[in-house]
């Protein structure tokens, strides 16, 4: 859920009051108490509207008036009824039995089996069967005290809130009557329509219909299962904000930022700043600054120093773009799937690989990935570049690649001016267990290489040939054999081979590209000017499939 927070500036950063402070609470109270007296000393006297009966007997009631039969008092705009009661005149206060009720207004009203009111304290002490109604919300408990100076009910001994939508359960809380904020704490429960909320601490604003998370939260919602300290979930406009790096977890995928904002009525979400979504099950990451998801539509959209992480190999294989964007089709169908686009400035890095392009495509349906404008592979000490490269996956690993149109694949020697060399119109490598077993090329194929003697492992010569296929194929990426049709060709002893036949037409070795770690794919370093491939007038968009073989 999983962004937007800072700058809504809405939740408070203090830590709630914690039922250790009552002290201070209390003077607080007495002095506000003291000051509310000497505003109305002509008015807190509780006075005794009605009883059926009244009688007075100081030994055995405690020096009480004892009422009965539809008693009624008021005090100070509260009226006060129940079956019976024991009226202490002096003390200004009252016991009251049965069908206990306080009334306040038009919207407060207090209910139980019995009760104690206080006139100078202004506080009732409501036991047994607790009611209290303010508005739509509705809090039961079995004690409350309520303080009509500070507008306050508040519960140490459990206690349930239910409003239209909402219920609350905890051990302790408050309800503010003058605000509608109530704050529960220890062992608190919230469920929604929607969601169910488990914390230590929680304000819930009664009247806005939002729930402030003040402590370690967790929500529960579907499959998903969300992680905050700090946030808000407004249960109405069906709206979240979770701050304090909040994480969100959905069936093996999580997703982590220093804030998230969800809206649940449009499906669409939020994250902001050292955004980390993680899918274990298909074993991949995306890191950025910021990232977009509307799950109705399966859009999602990360930018910001955006990096694609894939370790579902040995090693981790690390991309950056300026932007990742996932486009779903076929929704909330069997046939669903997705197509991702990385723009602009692709680099990758792993150990073994790396590649660099303007612009990346992975399709889904097909399990293709499309490397566009300039793009460059590099495998340990080979190279290979194109006008455009398409990279077919099974079951997450290499299947087969195809280069198209300017194929050029280069193979350093680790000798002086040493390269193998081919060149074409296509060309097409085919895996097995993610090891190349066969390399082919075709159309105009021009091929420098130089043979091993096997005797030393020394360079016999130079081989320069022209043909119009070439195939090769490989064992534990070793060259094992070639195959060609008619071809022509000439090999060159290493002492005499002519300095102009050692490069093809169009060899660049673009090694100042290349990425050299995981921390250099942020670093953009384009071809130097006029080494760039320019595109052919007419693409052949041939795909390549295992019959090509």
């Amino acid at each position: 859920m999983v962004l937007l927070c800072v700058l809504f500036g809405f939740l408070m950063a203090a830590t709630p009051p914690q039922p250790k402070k009552q002290p201070a609470k209390k003077k607080a109270r007495k002095e506000a108490r003291k000051q509310a007296k000497q505003a109305k000393k002509d008015d807190d006297r509780v006075y005794l509207v009605h009883a059926d009966k009244l009688f007075f007997d100081r030994w055995r009631n405690n020096n009480a008036q004892v009422l009965q039969g539809h008693v009624e008092f008021e005090h100070n705009g509260a009226q006060l009824l129940c079956d019976s009661a024991n009226f202490f005149e002096e003390e200004n206060s009252f016991e009251a039995f049965g069908h206990v009720r306080m009334y306040q207004g038009d919207t407060l009203s207090l209910t139980s089996d019995y009760g104690f009111y206080d006139g100078n304290e202004q506080l009732m002490q409501a036991l047994q069967n607790v009611v209290l109604k303010h508005h739509e919300t509705t809090l039961y408990t079995d004690s409350l005290y309520y303080d009509r100076i500070w507008d306050m009910g508040y519960f140490q001994e459990g206690g349930k809130m239910v409003d239209n939508t909402t219920t609350l359960v905890s051990d302790w809380g408050e309800y503010h009557s003058d605000s509608r904020m109530a704050i529960f704490y220890y062992d608190v429960t919230m469920v929604d329509k929607n969601f169910r909320l488990t914390t230590d601490s929680l304000y819930y604003d009664t009247n806005a219909k939002v729930a402030n998370i003040v402590g370690p939260s967790d929500v529960y919602s579907g499959n998903s299962h969300v992680y905050s300290e700090l946030g808000y979930y407004d249960t109405q406009k069906e709206q979240a904000i979770l701050l304090n790096r909040s994480i969100l977890d959905n069936q093996g995928r999580r997703l982590t930022g220093d804030s998230l904002w969800y809206d649940e009525k449009s499906g669409i979400s939020e994250a902001f700043r050292n955004v980390v979504y993680t899918d274990s099950v298909n074993k991949n990451m995306l890191l950025s600054n910021y990232g977009y998801y509307d799950e109705k539509t399966g859009y999602a959209m990360s930018t910001d120093s955006a990096v694609a992480v894939d370790f579902s190999e040995r090693d981790s294989l690390f991309m950056h773009a300026d932007t990742f964007k996932v486009f779903t089709y076929n929704l909330d169908t069997d046939s669903a799937y997705r197509v991702m686009h990385a723009y602009n400035k692709v680099r990758a890095y792993r150990k073994d690989m790396q590649a660099v392009c303007d612009s990346l495509v992975y399709n889904q349906l097909d399990s293709c990935i499309t490397l566009y404008r300039d793009p460059i592979v590099w495998n340990l000490n080979q190279q290979l570049f194109g006008e455009e490269i398409n990279v077919y996956l099974k079951d997450s690993v290499i299947d087969h690649a195809h280069v198209i149109n300017h194929a050029f694949s280069i193979e350093d020697l680790h000798e002086e001016k040493l390269y193998n060399q081919v060149s074409s119109q296509e060309m097409f490598a085919y895996f097995r267990n993610g090891e190349m077993r066969e390399a082919k090329a075709k159309d105009n194929v021009l091929v420098i290489y130089y043979p091993i003697d096997d005797a030393d492992s020394s360079y016999i010569g130079m081989v320069s040939m022209e043909t119009s296929e070439l195939r090769m194929f490989l064992e534990k990426q070793k060259l094992q054999r070639i195959w060609t049709p008619k071809s022509e060709g000439t090999m060159y002893p290493m002492t005499q081979i002519p300095p102009d036949k050692r490069f093809l037409d169009g060899f660049l070795w673009f090694d100042y590209v290349r990425p050299t770690s995981k921390e250099d794919i942020f670093v953009w370093r384009p071809k130097k000017k006029g080494t760039e491939i320019q595109p052919s007038k007419q693409r052949k968009n041939k795909k390549a499939t295992t019959t090509d073989l």
